[in-house]
């Protein structure tokens, strides 16, 4: 059996109407899904500058990375999967899209797991809004 397929991401935010942080979801066409920013990690790549990396390259947003959230694991086509994520705040950029996100929306933190498309994703928000 292949080994655990790595991937680290960021549970993105903004500053949003009345001090409520906004969580940016991406669309991914190719699963037609709606998650946080996330990607695999390339060899010999630290977690923490993947997360950043695939933050800027789906949503074109730089960001200033924060605590550690969670590390997630499941399984995708019977391989063990894990992804690492941190909370990341945006700091500027504008998004374009893709053929791998082609949709971006920034959403009220306490409503993000109503949008979300996986339940393990869900309790991130949970444990976003305890640590930021």
């Amino acid at each position: 059996m292949s080994g655990t397929v790595r991937a680290a991401g960021c549970l993105l935010w903004r500053p949003g109407p009345g001090g409520v942080p906004e969580l940016c979801l991406v669309h991914r066409p190719k699963y037609d899904d709606w998650s946080f920013p996330k990607g695999k990690l390339e060899p010999g790549e630290e977690l923490l500058a993947a997360a950043v990396r695939e933050v800027a390259e789906e949503t074109g947003q730089s960001c200033r990375p924060g605590p550690f959230l969670a590390t997630v694991r499941y399984r995708v086509k019977d391989r063990p999967k894990e992804v690492t994520y941190w909370a990341a705040e945006a700091t500027g950029g504008g998004f374009t899209p893709s053929r791998e996100v082609d949709a971006l929306r920034w959403v009220p933190a306490p409503q993000a797991t109503a949008h979300l498309s996986h339940a393990t994703d869900r309790p991130l928000v949970a444990v976003f809004l305890a640590a930021v």
